[in-house]
C-alpha cells in the first residue's frame, strides 16, 4: 500500500493572536527559528515552491510546499527513499484575537517503516514543546506590532 501511514503526531496550542496574523508570521520564513536548523525557500510561500533546512554537520534537507490554502494550512512535504515525511500546519480563529495552532507530522510510504524511529526520535517529544514556544513568540509579536502601530 503505498500511501499506508507508518507513524503520525499531532499536536494543537492556542496563540493570543489573530489568525490572519498567525498565518503570516508562519508563511514568512525569516521567522522561522529552531538553532542549529537553518531554512531557506526559493521563491515565494506557495504550492510547488522549494525550501531547504540546512543543519551544521548534516546534508541539506529539501522540502516542497504543497496544498497552501491561504489564511487556513500549508503542507511542507519531504521525500525520503521509499517514503513521505509531511508538515500540515492549521490556522484555526478561535476568536478575532486568538488563533489555535496544529501541526500534524505524518510519515508514509513503502519504506517508511525505515524511518519510524528516527523521526519519532527527531519529533516526538519536541513537537509539544516547540509548539508552545511558536504560539508565545507568535503572540508576543502581535503585541509588539499592535503597540507600535
Amino acid at each position: 500500500m503505498m500511501n499506508e501511514i507508518a507513524w503520525q503526531l499531532e499536536h494543537s496550542v492556542e496563540t493570543d493572536a489573530s489568525p490572519s496574523f498567525a498565518w503570516s508570521y508562519m508563511t514568512d520564513m525569516s521567522n522561522w527559528d529552531d538553532p542549529p536548523a537553518q531554512f531557506e525557500l526559493d521563491g515565494l510561500f506557495a504550492t510547488g515552491s522549494q525550501g531547504t533546512t540546512l543543519v551544521p554537520g548534516q546534508e541539506p534537507l529539501r522540502w516542497h510546499i504543497r496544498g497552501v490554502r491561504p489564511g487556513q494550512s500549508y503542507t511542507l512535504e519531504t521525500q525520503l527513499e521509499g517514503a513521505t515525511l509531511s508538515f500540515e500546519w492549521c490556522f484555526d480563529a478561535v476568536s478575532d484575537r486568538r488563533t489555535r495552532l496544529t501541526q500534524r507530522i505524518v510519515l508514509s510510504g513503502n519504506n517508511a517503516a525505515a524511518y519510524t524511529g528516527e523521526v519519532e526520535a527527531s519529533f516526538g517529544a519536541n513537537l509539544q514543546p516547540g509548539m508552545k514556544k511558536i504560539a508565545a513568540t507568535i503572540a508576543k509579536a502581535e503585541a509588539r506590532a499592535r503597540s507600535a502601530g
